[in-house]
């Protein structure tokens, strides 16, 4: 006999399985691609195979045509049309006070290319492999013109120009802190630490690439575009700007979503030339990039060359922090790529240490690249290596042991709320109770046994650690949810947060449960339409600090409109009246009423409810990642053999979603320290990693089974409902510096002590080989 579920089994705090995958694993998910509508169009790019050129001509006759083509439109074509530019950075400066400069970023590329991969023209065509021809049959005639990829060349004295307005190359730029006072502190410091770090550029790889299907509709005269997206509002904003259309005639659908990561946030010039096309031809018209495509055309990730300074007082006591920053943001300065860079990086600098004198300088720099934008931890992770780079390095130049010194420097939790010079302030933090679990954890004092092991099998064991925090939310603090009990038996809420493989469905579920107290087959969760609410989307790690708490005050809000309507319908006061498990009752009476009977009792069959939430400010998840590598002196093969975290993530819902994030995030962040390196030829401008052939990234037959992550709810967050903290970007800022850090000690430990400081990520067998057979 078959007993009703039991709804707190399902609530918050609980590992339920994730709702979202029943129909992922057999097959059914509904991707971008999956969706097709009659007399469907397919649409192909003509990209540039030059990194810097002047276009002549395009010539689409012949593709014109040839079998199958609806259209072939150039950039010349939308300029014509009236489509407009997309909107670059706004509210950063030059060193002279003027504001940011970038070259006009279109839809199309018109009159010159700026980066290999760079879209000049698009064909329409009644089946994909007839577009594939007919793109192949365009002719554009371009002039070279003169490149620059890399960093440093690009600001070295007469580089060739990105844009000729942009003198030196340089985008923009920020100053923060007090440089005198800094030069002050290193002046009178005992130690002083320095380091050069280039946090490489990567690319931000999905396993479904962006896709995109549009449709104008002539009988209501609007235009739908599918797609894969974390930020529906957005792409539809961006869009209806370019193309001069209201909001109201633009809607857009996000089924299932094959990883985002930050790279699927806003829009693509892509994005608008398929809604454009989809205009002309008045069909639907189809685009899935390929991952050629996605190599060399979606926003890359990280890219920043920094010089790094720590001022120590004798006893490790930190005195001052220095940091030059150049940030390769690629031919187009748009504003997610550079306030990553110049403002959300710099606000985490100092991390989880008393830091108040510094002295930051961040530079944006144009060059002849695909663009960056948000990946996984979008500037937190570059700042947050440089500094627990500097930690370790100033233990190993001082003699302080690395713990002490990071205990040292930690802020205490009787100084929160804290403000850091960078004017962000933390609500709460135990950074030193994590650490301390985190020790425990990984069992720190035990490793020299294991090296001992394995050294057995003629290998250097390392043990890296990086103590760090992290800011999330995306400053976007507001969340509009509906609710809606219909009287079918089932609770529907809409969110303007977006699905992309993190499980958010299922965590927002537990949420209506822990209201409700109904089974959560009952409860369903809608996402990704415009036509049903607005909202910022997924990004930042906001979508359970801001999403889940409208979710929560909306359920109670809607539970208080149902309480008026029971009690006219039981003739009782309010007061009288308990809710629980979906049903009232009257206080000392068998009188009750579920809550779908009161629904349908309702003109509307349903009880709905609109609510809006604000945060009231960000959240800061810390943590303690510890990792252990085994390097082969022979080979310089490095391997990860044990990772263990504690992390601070306030209240937790869903323990195995939870984890399951923080192993993602540090498999990404082991990635990056690892095997991952985007590289463009200096002397052609060409992409030299266009494909996995040339591209890794980590697989699971090579991380193994090692994660241990656990977490510490000891320490809720204040600044929302549920006391949440973001988590999806928290393991990817840890791993990269504790696996680095790791490799460092291993080096450290058996005589090259002095090598470390010129560690440079990826640590590819051949980088660490050869930085172990070097002299000095």
């Amino acid at each position: 006999m078959s007993t009703a579920p039991t709804p707190t089994r399902f609530g918050s705090g609980q590992s339920v399985r994730r709702l979202e995958d029943d129909s992922l694993l057999a097959g059914a998910g509904r991707y971008t691609d999956d969706v097709s509508l009659p007399d469907q169009s397919h649409l192909v790019f003509v990209r540039s195979p030059y990194a810097h050129a002047r276009i002549a001509s395009i010539d689409g006759a012949a593709a014109s045509a040839m079998p199958g083509v609806l259209c072939v439109i150039t950039g010349a074509d939308l300029v014509a049309a009236g489509v407009q530019a997309m909107q670059g950075a706004t509210g950063f400066k030059r060193a002279d006070g003027s504001p940011c400069v970038s070259p006009p970023r279109r839809a199309l590329a018109h009159e010159r290319v700026r980066f290999v991969g760079e879209p000049v023209a698009l064909v329409v065509a009644n089946s994909q492999a007839e577009a594939r021809d007919a793109a192949e049959a365009v002719a554009v005639d371009y002039q070279d013109l003169p490149m620059v990829v890399d960093l440093h060349d690009a600001v070295a004295p007469g580089a060739p120009l990105v844009l000729d307005e942009a003198a030196g190359n340089i985008a923009a730029e920020a100053r923060y802190g007090d440089a005198e006072a800094t030069n002050a502190a290193f002046a009178g410091a005992a130690h002083r630490v320095a380091l050069d770090i280039v946090n490489q550029r990567l690319v931000a790889f999905t396993v479904e690439p962006r896709s995109v299907l549009a449709h104008h509709d002539a009988t209501t005269d609007r235009l739908t575009i599918r797609m894969s997206t974390q930020m529906p509002s957005g792409v539809r904003d961006t869009v209806c700007t370019a193309l001069g259309l209201p909001k109201d005639k633009v809607r857009v659908v996000v089924g299932d979503v094959g990883g985002g990561f930050g790279m699927k946030t806003g829009a693509y010039p892509e994005d608008i030339a398929i809604a454009h096309a989809a205009l002309q031809v008045k069909r639907p018209v189809k685009w899935v990039a390929d991952r050629s495509e996605e190599f060399v055309s979606s926003a890359h990730g990280r890219d920043i060359s920094v010089h790094a300074e720590l001022a120590l007082a004798a006893d490790g006591r930190i005195l001052a922090l220095r940091i030059r920053t150049l940030a390769n943001v690629g031919a187009y300065a748009t504003g997610t790529g550079i306030a990553i860079q110049l403002l959300i990086g710099p606000w985490v600098q100092t991390s989880v240490y008393d830091i108040q004198t510094v002295d930051f300088h961040f530079c944006a720099v144009l060059t002849n690249t695909a663009p960056t934008g948000a990946y996984r931890g979008a500037g937190r992770p570059e700042a947050i290596h440089t500094i627990e780079r500097l930690m370790d390095e100033a233990a190993r130049e001082t003699g302080i042991d690395r713990i002490a010194l990071r205990r040292r420097n930690f802020i205490r939790p009787e100084q929160m709320p804290y403000r850091n010079p960078m004017g962000q302030t933390y609500d709460t933090g135990r950074f030193e109770a994590v650490m301390d679990q985190g020790l425990a954890l990984a069992d720190w004092d035990g490793f020299e046994a294991r090296a001992a092991l394995s050294a057995q099998k003629g290998k250097q064991r390392g043990l890296g650690i990086a103590t760090f925090l992290e800011w999330t939310s995306g400053n976007a603090f507001e969340e509009r949810v509906t609710v809606s009990v219909r009287a079918d038996g089932v609770i529907e809420v809409f969110s303007a947060v977006n699905a992309m493989g993190q499980g958010i469905a299922t965590s927002l579920a537990q949420l209506v449960v822990d209201s409700f107290g109904v089974p959560i087959e009952q409860v369903r969760i809608v996402l990704g339409d415009t036509d049903r609410g607005d909202g910022f989307g997924s990004a930042g790690s906001r979508s359970l600090f801001t999403g889940g708490s409208a979710v929560r005050a909306g359920a109670e809000q809607v539970i208080d409109k149902a309480r008026a309507l029971a009690a006219r319908e039981l003739e009782a006061a309010t007061d009288d009246l308990r809710y629980a498990n979906g049903v009232f009752t009257v206080a000392g009476t068998d009188l009750q009423l579920d809550i779908f009977t009161l629904a349908a009792r309702q003109p509307e069959h349903e009880i709905f409810l609109a609510s809006t939430t604000t945060a009231a400010g960000p959240s800061w998840p810390n943590g303690c990642h510890v990792c252990e590598v085994e390097l082969d002196p022979a080979t310089g093969d490095v391997e990860v053999v044990a990772y263990r975290s504690v992390n601070d993530v306030g209240r937790v819902v869903n323990p195995m979603i939870v984890r399951g994030q923080l192993e993602g995030g540090a498999v990404q962040g082991i990635g990056q320290a690892l095997y991952e390196r985007v590289v463009y030829d200096r002397d052609t401008g060409q992409p030299v990693t266009g494909s996995l052939m040339d591209y890794a990234i980590p697989r699971a037959d090579v991380l193994g089974t090692m994660f241990v992550m656990e977490m510490d709810e000891s320490t809720p967050c204040k600044n929302n409902l549920l006391g949440v903290k973001g988590v999806g970007e928290l393991g990817t800022i840890g791993a990269t510096p504790a696996t680095v850090n790791a490799v460092a000690d291993a080096l450290a430990r058996h005589g090259l002590a002095g090598r470390t400081a010129h560690l440079q990520m990826p640590l590819s067998p051949a980088r660490v080989w050869q930085l172990m057979q070097s002299v000095g």
